[in-house]
């Protein structure tokens, strides 16, 4: 008996721990528009990285890249799940971060 409630004991901790490493995680996303589709491509991926770092984050996983041709420019839209690993850091929008 005493076996079946340490054990029971253990498994809630690991289901709670896990949840909370979970609830740390989002799926960040950026947006970048320019003439050409490798230069979208560029503004949304190192949008992406600036903002994940400005909060505090460390991406997890493969980064998602959707990019459309308009009439006249090219959308690229980056997405990544990311986890919480610092304080968030000093940023002026998606390009311009401080290390702090």
């Amino acid at each position: 008996m005493r076996s079946l409630k340490l054990g029971l004991v253990a498994t809630v901790a690991i289901c709670t721990l896990s949840a909370s490493a979970q609830a740390d995680c989002v799926k960040v996303g950026s947006v970048g528009e320019a003439v050409t589709h490798d230069i979208a491509a560029l503004f949304a991926t190192n949008g992406l990285k600036n903002i994940i770092y400005g909060q505090g984050r460390e991406g997890n996983g493969p980064v998602s890249l959707k990019c459309e041709d308009g009439s006249g420019t090219t959308t690229c839209r980056a997405s990544q799940m990311a986890c919480k690993v610092t304080t968030p850091k000093t940023c002026f929008g998606a390009w311009l971060c401080l290390p702090l």
